[in-house]
């Protein structure tokens, strides 16, 4: 085997892992918004997750970025590990799907599918349009890497130095532990899988075990696959971790079952597929996905076993971010799993709890008015400087998010949530305002009337109507429906903050109330409409961004 056969296959093989890359990109951001939805929803049992799993995995062409999808999902809260583990086990029969479509030869089409792909990519207008044009090129990439790797392998058969190393690999343990390795190096099953294809079609396994052997590989391949999953948990929760074991576990499990199962009755199961596989790489495709079903069939009805062990394996909990915990970031950050199909969703989370803090620092500082609380004052101003921490750090992280390859419903919806942030940050400005009117009304001494604390409770208590809603939409799903409802509670504070500067202004005119607690009065009733306005604009910014996905 000559350099350049050595050369050919090296650039079939980037071409291959490139194509992968590609494809899955592609597919990300054209529907990774619509994919992470389905998986929030159809995952409510193990079943129903297993199929989803299944059919994400097989859309991805990637087992890897489906296991770790579903681990920065658990990470983020969106998932349960019961309902991870659905999901994986279903995803390790959906990445045989790459192998089947290597198995059959496709090549020949992929000059003219890359050449489309490229076109369309070029001349479209949508963005849309141009990540299914980048899908079909990667695709087309793939097949050209295979068709490269395929033709160097050709030559293979006249190499001592590739049949002596392949005849190192005659030995179960061996094979399996090299499919591991190399496949924890590639850190995709599929490319492995692949690669043993396509060796097996030009037959060169030639040892003891012949084209059998690639069943020994395919075991390896499967617990080297766990690596992506595992690495991406390194930085989550302990729920992170414990997802990616789920993973692993499965694959060791199932490995050791399916070993042992290979030393007993190798030939009658190799006989069975090769009865009704057309040549050695169909063989081997058909094996892969024969493996993997067999595995979800006899463990699927353990998942609940398989996902308590892992708490045995990593007991205890993590230490929990409070909602009120001060200067520190629940949802995103450098100790939270950051995936870009999750990244909006994390924001957002961390968005509510941000808006949670200024609609309790109003209350807070509205007590504070009445009661003249020292200590009340003191927590508005600490939770204001709390809240303009989480302002800046979600403002920076949306930054950095919209320079990230997110889906295209994200990125399209993502200038909403700077608004939204300086909305809610407005909401806390506006407490502390409050805070200081108090100061001001202790300071000098000023009282209120029974009716002007009765029309700033009636006040306050609308404006919270309207808050506590549109706080509720930023996470939740808003509808057009929503946005009518709030615009006339909306109003309706805006009525009602006229009605009590006018009937202060009546008391003014009797006499009723010292000038320095009318002043403070008609603030407060002012900064609590404006509070108004400011939870109106966030629903506004939500509702619309929802309905643009």
């Amino acid at each position: 085997m000559g350099l350049s056969e050595v050369l050919a296959l090296c650039g079939g093989l980037g071409l291959f892992l490139m194509g992968m890359e590609v494809m899955s990109e592609g597919i990300e951001k054209a529907a990774g918004a619509r994919l992470r939805g389905i998986l929030e929803v159809f995952t409510s049992n193990r079943v129903s997750g297993m199929f989803v799993g299944l059919i994400f995995t097989a859309i991805m062409q990637s087992s890897s970025a489906c296991t770790s999808l579903v681990v920065s999902f658990v990470n983020s809260g969106l998932m349960n590990l019961y309902q991870a583990a659905g999901v994986i086990f279903g995803a390790n029969i959906g990445t045989t799907v790459t192998s089947q479509l290597v198995s059959f030869n496709l090549s020949e089409y992929a000059p003219f599918i890359l050449l489309s792909g490229v076109v369309v990519s070029m001349v479209a207008k949508s963005q849309k349009v141009k990540r299914i044009a980048d899908i079909f090129a990667g695709f087309g990439v793939l097949f050209l890497g295979i068709s490269s790797m395929s033709s160097a392998m050709s030559s293979m058969k006249d190499s001592p130095e590739i049949t002596g190393f392949l005849a190192g690999l005659d030995s179960p343990v061996i094979a399996l532990i090299a499919g591991l390795v190399i496949t924890a190096v590639v850190q995709s099953s599929s490319v492995t899988v692949s690669l043993t294809l396509l060796m097996a079609k030009q037959q060169l396994f030639t040892g003891t075990y012949g084209t059998d052997i690639a069943l020994f590989i395919i075991l390896g391949c499967n617990i080297g696959a766990c690596t992506t999953a595992l690495l991406a948990s390194l930085a989550g929760k302990k729920e992170a971790k414990r997802a990616a074991l789920i993973h692993l576990l499965f694959n060791i499990i199932g490995t050791v079952i399916m070993f042992i199962i290979f030393m007993i009755a190798l030939e009658p199961v190799s006989g069975l597929i090769h009865s009704f596989s057309a040549d050695d790489g169909r063989f081997v495709a058909n094996a892969h996905t024969l493996i993997k079903v067999f595995q979800v069939i006899l463990l699927l009805p353990f998942s609940t076993m398989i996902v308590k062990l892992t708490y045995v394996i990593i007991p205890g909990k993590d230490e929990k971010v409070g909602y009120r915990d001060n200067f520190q970031l629940k949802y995103i950050g450098d100790k939270v799993i950051f995936n870009p199909s999750t990244a909006v969703v994390d924001a957002l989370k961390e968005l509510e709890r941000m808006a949670h803090l200024s609609s309790d620092n109003l209350n807070r500082s509205m007590n504070a008015l009445i009661t003249l609380d020292e200590n009340d004052i003191k927590e508005v101003r600490e939770t204001e400087e709390n809240i303009n921490f989480l302002n800046r750090s979600i403002t920076n992280y949306l930054i950095k998010i919209n320079q990230s390859p997110l889906p295209i419903e994200d990125l399209q919806g993502i200038g909403a949530l700077f608004h939204v942030a300086n909305d809610i940050e407005r909401i806390g400005d506006h407490a502390e305002n409050i805070a200081e009117f108090a100061e001001r009304r202790k300071a000098g001494g000023a009282a209120f009337s029974d009716s002007a604390i009765k029309e700033m409770t009636e006040l306050l208590n609308r404006v919270n109507d309207l808050l506590s809603s549109t706080i509720k939409v930023i996470v939740g799903h808003g509808t057009e429906e929503d946005l009518k409802r709030f615009s006339v509670m909306e109003d309706a504070v805006d009525d009602l903050e006229k009605e009590i500067q006018q009937k202060h202004i009546d008391r003014l005119t009797r006499q009723e109330c010292t000038p320095e607690a009318g002043m403070i009065f008609s603030d407060v009733a002012t900064a609590l409409e404006r509070v108004g306005d400011h939870a109106f604009n966030i629903a506004v910014y939500t509702i619309k961004r929802d309905n643009s996905i």
